[in-house]
């Protein structure tokens, strides 16, 4: 299956790109897509500790089963003061 990725602030900056598709075996769940995009994105693995996975506007923990087509935003949390 294909799920669409789409990476915030620097995850985007650090992948070259803020949104790709990536292949999937069916039944994958958040933590596989996260498995992969640490293998594909070294540069950004450490940032994927802090990063919140987000399908269709809510935020999903790693066991989350992904289906054909979704979207999976990774967001990095921002502080400010």
């Amino acid at each position: 299956m294909q799920v669409a990725v789409r990476l915030s602030g620097e995850l985007a900056t650090q992948a070259g790109r803020p949104r790709f598709s990536v292949p999937l075996a069916d039944g994958a769940t958040v933590a596989d897509l996260t498995d992969l995009l640490r293998r594909e994105y070294v540069a950004f693995s450490p940032l994927l500790d802090t990063a919140v996975p987000i399908i269709a506007g809510r935020h999903v923990t790693q066991s989350e089963p992904l289906q054909e087509g979704q979207e999976v935003a990774f967001l990095l949390p921002i502080a400010g003061g």
